[in-house]
């Protein structure tokens, strides 16, 4: 499988602070790949860098081989890439209808959102259900679904999700790991920053341990998880 998305060395943070420093890593088209670590070791810096959100400091950053250091956000959804942000950051006073129609930004992408759509609901019929209802007003678990949703209606090839189980019941949450690997099946690659890090490398094919902004581990995710130094650090023995 060739790279869809690579980065070399990249650095980016905020302010006087440096959040992530010489992070390499790579996702080849149709892989789910997990970056793995604990709270504040840089894995939501990293997905906010590679979707234009903050600036690169250093590095370089490709998309199925074009350059998009310095490329805005809107031009790197153009390209493909799809960022599912942590917290959903869904309009609230807007319906859920109205929220999904917003990721379909590209011209080719609001050409065919009826037939996105089919394709999202399929994943999320409660999304149906609650299409004329105020995003604000749903579940969290319905809301993650209409945050993925979302950012399926931008036809991506890459679609990254920054947490997506944080607050939500392990039924729920078992509900949208299933679809996230019927998503990946219809072909749309994955990265995926996860905080259940036995699910996320039970769903992952390849995982990145992130430790205090630098890439300590890699691997197929199965090697990773039998690791007694993973097992220690994330499943508590």
């Amino acid at each position: 499988m060739s790279a869809l998305l690579r980065l070399e060395g990249i650095e980016a943070g905020y302010g006087d602070m440096t959040a992530v420093r010489g992070v390499s890593l790579e996702v080849r088209a149709g892989e789910i790949v997990a970056l793995i670590g604990s709270n504040g070791a840089g894995k939501t810096t990293t997905l906010r860098a590679i979707s234009g959100l903050i600036p690169l400091r250093g590095g370089r950053l490709e998309l199925d081989g074009r350059r998009l250091e310095g490329a805005t956000p809107a031009a790197i959804v153009a390209g493909g890439v799809a960022h599912v942000p942590e917290g959903r950051q869904l309009f609230p006073s807007m319906t859920v209808e109205e929220n999904l129609w917003l990721g379909a930004r590209t011209a080719e992408s609001r050409r065919r959102r009826a037939e996105t759509w089919e394709r999202v609901v399929a994943l999320f019929p409660r999304l149906a259900e609650r299409r004329r209802q105020l995003a604000g007003t749903l579940s969290g678990g319905e809301q993650q679904m209409a945050a993925i949703g979302r950012a399926l209606m931008a036809r991506p090839r890459l679609l990254m999700l920054d947490e997506p189980s944080l607050g939500l019941a392990p039924v729920v949450v078992s509900a949208i790991f299933e679809n996230l690997a019927r998503i990946n099946e219809d072909g749309v690659t994955i990265l995926l920053v996860e905080q259940n890090v036995p699910r996320a490398l039970r769903l992952s094919h390849r995982a990145y341990v992130l430790e205090n902004g630098t890439i300590a581990l890699a691997g197929e995710s199965g090697r990773l998880l039998a690791d007694e130094a993973i097992r220690r650090a994330y499943f508590g023995g």
